[in-house]
C-alpha cells in the first residue's frame, strides 16, 4: 500500500513538472496604482487577456505555451515588454510613481530586454521633444514657412533616429533571441526600411510560433515590395479625357508619382512646390504623374486647373476604394514615389526642400 501511494505521488509530481514546463507565468504587484484596477497583456497589437489587481495590488497571469512568447504588460498608459518562457515563472513589480523603474526576476531574456529600455526611452523623449518644438515653432506661420520648418525638423528627426537604428541593430546582433527581435520591432520604417527588411529575412525561419514575430515578418514582406530599389507596381488609370495611361509609359524618365486629391489641404499646399520643381527639371528627364483619390470629376478637374498642374493626371474616381490604394499601401495623402528611368523606386515621400535637393543632386 505504501509503495502504491509513493508511486502515485511520484506520478503526480512528474505530471506537474511536465505541465509546468508548458505554461508561461507572470505574477507580481503594482505599487501606487492610482486608478489602475486592471492589468492587460498584449502580443503585438492583440490583447490576450486582462486580470484584476487583487489584495495588496497583486496579480497573476498564466497561459499554455510551448516556447518563449514576447508580450507587453499594460499598466494604465505604461507598457512593459517581457519575454515569458515556459517553466520560468516571472516576477514583475512596478511603482506608478516611478513607472520606468520596474523590477523583474526569474527571466534571463526579460532581464536582457530591460537593458535596451534606456535606448527606447531616450528615443521616445527625443521624438516627443521634437514634435513639441515643431508645434511651437509653427504657430502663426504661413504654409510655406511651416513646410520649410517641417523639412528642418524632419531632417533632425531622421538624423537622431538613425543613431537609435544603429543601437537597435547592434543590440540584435549581440542577442540572437526575442530580446534582439524586440529591439528591431521598435524601429521606424520611414528611417530604417532596409534594416527591418534585412532582419526579417535573417529570422525568416525563427520564432515561428510567435504571433508578434509573424506580424513583423508579414509587415516586412509588404514593406519590401515597395522598398527603394524595387520595381514600382504598375499603374493603369484614366486621364480627365478618358485616355488610358500606364506608369510604364514613362520609362526612360524620372517620374514623381504623386498621390493627391482636390479635397486634401496638405496636397494642395504642396502643389506649388511640385509645379516649381517640374518647370525647373522637366528638360532634364523629370516629369510627374498625378494620381488622384477624388470621386468627383468636377472637383478633380477644377483643382488641376486652379493649381496649374500641367503634367499627366489620372484617376479611376474610386477614391479610397481604388486598387491603387492597395497596391501602393496608401494610408494617407499626400504620398509620393520617385521612380527612376528603369521603373524602380528611387525615393519616397519627398516634399518641400527634400524634393528640390534630391532632384538637384540626382539630375545635375
Amino acid at each position: 500500500m505504501k509503495r502504491t501511494i509513493g508511486l502515485l505521488v511520484a506520478l503526480i509530481a512528474l505530471c506537474w513538472g511536465c505541465s509546468n514546463n508548458e505554461v508561461i507565468h507572470v505574477s507580481g504587484h503594482i505599487d501606487n496604482p492610482g486608478n489602475v484596477r486592471v492589468i492587460a497583456f498584449y502580443e503585438g497589437d492583440r490583447k490576450l487577456d486582462s486580470v484584476y489587481l487583487a489584495d495588496g495590488n497583486r496579480f497573476k497571469f498564466e497561459r499554455t505555451a510551448t516556447q518563449p512568447r514576447l508580450l507587453s504588460i499594460a499598466v494604465g498608459n505604461n507598457k512593459y515588454p517581457v519575454i515569458l518562457t515556459p517553466g520560468e515563472p516571472l516576477k514583475f513589480v512596478a511603482d506608478m510613481h516611478h513607472p520606468e523603474d520596474y523590477q523583474i526576476e526569474g527571466s534571463a531574456l526579460t532581464a536582457t530586454l530591460k537593458e535596451f529600455a534606456p535606448y527606447q526611452r531616450r528615443k521616445e523623449f527625443v521624438q516627443d521633444s521634437l514634435q513639441g518644438a515643431f508645434a511651437k515653432a509653427t504657430l502663426n506661420k504661413s504654409a510655406e514657412e511651416i513646410e520649410s520648418l517641417r523639412f528642418d525638423y524632419l531632417t533632425e528627426f531622421k538624423s537622431k533616429l538613425s543613431a537609435y537604428t544603429q543601437q537597435a541593430v547592434t543590440f540584435a546582433e549581440q542577442h540572437k533571441n526575442l530580446a534582439g527581435f524586440y529591439a528591431m520591432s521598435t524601429l521606424d520604417p520611414e528611417v530604417a526600411e532596409s534594416e527591418i527588411i534585412a532582419y526579417a529575412d535573417e529570422i525568416e525561419n525563427n520564432f515561428t510560433d510567435n504571433r508578434y514575430v509573424s506580424q513583423f515578418k508579414e509587415e516586412a514582406r509588404k514593406l519590401k515590395q515597395l522598398a527603394v530599389g524595387q520595381p514600382a507596381p504598375e499603374i493603369k488609370s484614366f486621364t480627365p479625357n478618358n485616355k488610358t495611361v500606364k506608369l510604364s509609359d514613362f520609362r526612360g524618365q524620372y517620374v514623381l508619382v504623386d498621390f493627391w486629391a482636390s479635397w486634401c489641404a496638405p496636397c494642395r499646399q504642396e502643389n506649388p512646390n511640385i509645379v516649381k520643381q517640374y518647370h525647373i527639371f522637366k528638360d532634364k528627364g523629370f516629369t510627374v504623374l498625378g494620381v488622384s483619390l477624388d470621386n468627383n470629376p468636377g472637383s478633380w478637374m477644377r483643382a488641376i486647373e486652379a493649381d496649374n498642374l500641367v503634367w499627366t493626371q489620372v484617376s479611376d474616381l474610386q477614391a479610397w476604394s481604388s486598387d491603387l490604394i492597395i497596391n501602393y499601401r496608401i494610408k494617407a495623402i499626400p504620398t509620393s514615389y520617385l521612380v527612376d528611368p528603369d521603373g524602380k523606386i528611387l525615393a519616397k515621400n519627398l516634399r518641400g526642400k527634400a524634393l528640390e535637393e534630391f532632384l538637384r543632386q540626382t539630375l545635375n
